[in-house]
């Protein structure tokens, strides 16, 4: 018997399709459809919170490999504002990238903001960190802010609790986290917009098992898992992936939210994660400290003032091939722009570089192997 259309559900907006397995591990390499293109999986998003990775021209970005970035929707409802954004044809035509988007939804907001902001079931209210007007962000707003700025994929609105907590505190924003995302949920109105649902729970296994299953229950486009960037040793971050990751289903992403160390990357990607995002590579490479097969290397260090060789042998980024290690250091000395472009350039392309080689080692069936030789080369 044929299903009669009307009956069927509607395309989701972003749809994620498995297109390999790796043989030791939860290791998956996928493609990730959205309405502005395809991104193959595992992803790395770079972070422009403004609308704009520092100091990067779109250009710029999309050599580095990068392929969908993050925008912030508690900086950007105050500054431009989401209805400058939309009466100017929407994020992707206000800051000239092509790719797909992410929107945070302003839930680290919630947890950074602390200080600022008074959180109730109702939402949370903050004062402005920049004229100190009251902005309240309930879930229908946040919502409606990702709505008018078009993003692919728009985030629910979560409370991420500070750590160290109380399993009390943790369990109580783990039931406003479920309460928002079933706000979010019913607030959603455009279908060409994914909507992510976030998993909550600190490391406590049993709260994290009830935020998956009940946002399972609900039916997201994607999920992601949340809390995992507040402080946290890489053993805890691990089993709270551990805890998190096999609830949630095959056929939707998974996105692990504001980690960007490689390292972190290794074990998210083993644990069966698909996207990532994380200031890191550009906030770093800002502060001279950039990523490398063999570690970071910080460019202040009077060992790099006469060194001819670049970042790092092999690299086709601009900073590698055309310029060497003394010269970088030359620019961060002497205060010149072009030194944390540079290095930002670099770091991009280097997690980019390492995101592909996962996925052909995931496509190869040699994950768990890569993984170990890459850790041992970035050493402790």
């Amino acid at each position: 018997m044929t299903p009669d259309p009307a009956l069927q559900a509607p395309p989701r907006p972003v749809r994620y399709t498995a297109e390999a397995r790796d043989a030791g591990s939860a290791a998956r390499a996928g493609r990730l459809d959205t309405p502005h293109g395809s991104v193959e999986t595992p992803v790395f998003m770079p972070v422009g919170t403004l609308a704009s990775i520092k100091g990067l021209t779109p250009d710029q970005v999309r050599a580095t490999g990068s392929r969908m970035i993050l925008a912030n929707t508690y900086h950007l409802a105050l500054r431009p504002g989401e209805e400058t954004v939309a009466a100017l044809g929407g994020l992707h035509k206000f800051m000239a990238w092509d790719g797909p988007i992410l929107t945070d939804s302003g839930g680290f907001q919630v947890f950074s903001l602390a200080d600022r902001a008074k959180i109730t079931d109702k939402g949370a209210s903050f004062r402005s960190h920049l004229d100190g007007r009251l902005l309240e962000l309930t879930p229908e707003r946040a919502v409606a802010i990702q709505e008018a700025l078009g993003a692919d994929v728009a985030m629910c609105l979560d409370q991420c609790p500070a750590l160290p907590a109380e399993k009390v505190d943790i369990e109580r924003a783990v039931n406003r986290t479920i309460a928002w995302a079933a706000r979010c949920k019913a607030a959603k109105t455009r279908p060409d917009q994914a909507l992510f649902g976030i998993v909550q729970g600190g490391s406590h296994e049993d709260l994290r098992a009830r935020c998956a299953a009940e946002l399972v229950a609900m039916d997201f486009d994607g999920y992601a898992v949340g809390g995992v960037s507040v402080g946290e040793s890489r053993d805890e971050v691990r089993r709270a992936l551990d805890v998190s990751v096999h609830r949630l289903p095959e056929d939707r992403p998974r996105y692990l939210m504001g980690v960007g160390r490689p390292q972190d990357l290794l074990d998210a990607v083993l644990a069966g994660i698909d996207m990532f995002d994380c200031v890191m590579p550009t906030r770093n490479g800002r502060n001279a400290t950039c990523f490398t097969d063999a570690g970071q290397v910080k460019l202040r260090n009077a060992a790099h003032a006469r060194d001819p060789r670049p970042l790092e042998e092999g690299c086709d980024c601009l900073a590698c091939t055309k310029f060497s290690r003394a010269y970088l250091r030359h620019l961060f000395l002497a205060k010149e722009m072009l030194g944390p472009i540079l290095a930002s350039i670099h770091n991009l392309a280097y997690l980019q570089r390492l995101t592909r080689r996962m996925r052909e080692a995931i496509c190869e069936g040699r994950f768990v192997q890569l993984r170990l030789d890459v850790l041992e080369a970035l050493g402790p």
